[in-house]
């Protein structure tokens, strides 16, 4: 499937907005990518809206999850 390259461009430009505004995520991220994400490790998400509703959800890593994050990580790096 060929890429936009338009599109990566648009991706990189908003995901520089984004850790410009979340510093600290990229980072953890980063540290996450190099001690834990192996194959079977549970990946947790929590979000809480400002009226207070909580949804929480998560998922088991496969390989094919850690070629996509691995792939993703190249491709904003470029």
């Amino acid at each position: 499937m060929p890429v936009n390259p338009m599109l990566l461009i648009q991706l990189k430009s908003s995901w520089n907005r984004f850790t410009a505004n979340h510093p600290k995520f990229p980072r953890f991220w980063k540290a996450a990518y190099k001690q834990c994400l192996a194959e079977g490790t549970v990946v947790e998400f929590n979000v809480t809206s400002p009226d207070g509703t909580k949804l929480s959800s998560n998922l088991k890593l496969t390989s094919d999850d850690l070629e996509l994050i691995r792939q993703l990580r190249e491709a904003m790096s470029q």
